[in-house]
């Protein structure tokens, strides 16, 4: 599982960041009145914090994008590889009615590619080395059409609002359970979020997080199917079905880093299906023949 990741780990690592500044600046404590849980304040609290951490992750993607591939920016093509790259991209993008996103290249064996960023408008599309080297024109021209649909259909946004809405669960449940077993475990007294609450809400936050990350996860094996057809309008059905047969054939370690990988072409396999941010290959190819 790759594509997701990125963002997924992004937004944890935010969301304990936010929540070791609520503590240190004691702003917590609002959500603490009259010597109890104030679940209105509460709610609010893990509203900001949750929509913060994910939107502040997407607005990271890119950067962290280009730091964790090594992706360089084509800024003037300098064959006919990256010109016609940077065409396709181009001719893609105003068929799907989005801003030209920045095209990329980044070095690795493996047939890949992946789309990012904060608006439709500004955006990233990147392509591995391998990708451009073992397939076919008509392929590559899909998969960049899959990776603009990604882009042109707000996926990123989505699923940052979906991660929003989930972090503000897992940040107003994880205080409320964390409340009842620190007062269990300081014999029903209430410590007002004390050191200990503290710990038990850390460790909460994660394991909710991980369990909201699943719904991320269906979220993203849905939109695959989207893409793929997407990709199939912008470059042709018959190109799209090729370019995934030609993955189905190579499907090996992918070279992408974990968080990235979710954003990937590539799809995943040997891996529970709850935890799979790509359908099976075989899915796609068969939704695509029943269009």
């Amino acid at each position: 599982m790759k594509r997701i990741v990125l963002f997924l780990l992004t937004n944890l690592a935010v969301m304990a960041l936010l929540t070791i500044v609520v503590k240190l600046t004691g702003i917590d404590v609002y959500a603490y009145r009259r010597g109890g849980l104030n679940l209105e304040a509460l709610l609010i609290l893990s509203a900001v914090m949750g929509m913060g951490g994910s939107f502040i992750s997407l607005a990271m993607s890119k950067w962290i994008a280009k730091f964790t591939t090594g992706a360089q920016v084509i800024i003037q093509p300098r064959n006919a590889t990256e010109a016609w790259l940077v065409d396709t991209v181009r001719r893609h993008a105003e068929k799907a009615g989005i801003g030209m996103p920045e095209v990329a290249i980044y070095d690795a064996p493996d047939m890949n590619a992946f789309a990012t960023g904060m608006t439709r408008n500004s955006s990233l599309v990147a392509v591995s080395t391998g990708l451009l080297q073992n397939m076919e024109r008509n392929e590559v021209d899909a998969v960049l059409g899959h990776e603009i649909a990604h882009v042109a259909n707000g996926d990123m946004v989505t699923m940052a609002l979906l991660q929003g809405v989930l972090n503000t669960f897992v940040i107003f449940l994880a205080r409320v359970i964390g409340t009842l077993v620190d007062r269990a475990i300081s014999g029903n007294r209430d410590s007002g979020g004390g050191i200990a609450y503290f710990a038990i809400v850390m460790v909460l936050q994660v394991v909710l997080g991980m369990l909201a990350s699943l719904v991320v996860m269906a979220f993203s094996r849905w939109r695959e199917f989207r893409a793929d057809a997407g990709g199939a309008n912008l470059a042709g059905r018959e190109s799209m079905i090729a370019a995934l047969q030609r993955l189905a054939g190579n499907q090996g370690e992918s070279s992408l880093p974990k968080a990235l990988a979710a954003f990937g072409i590539s799809g995943e396999g040997g891996i529970a299906r709850l935890l799979m941010s790509h359908p099976p290959l075989e899915e796609r190819i068969a939704a695509l023949r029943a269009r």
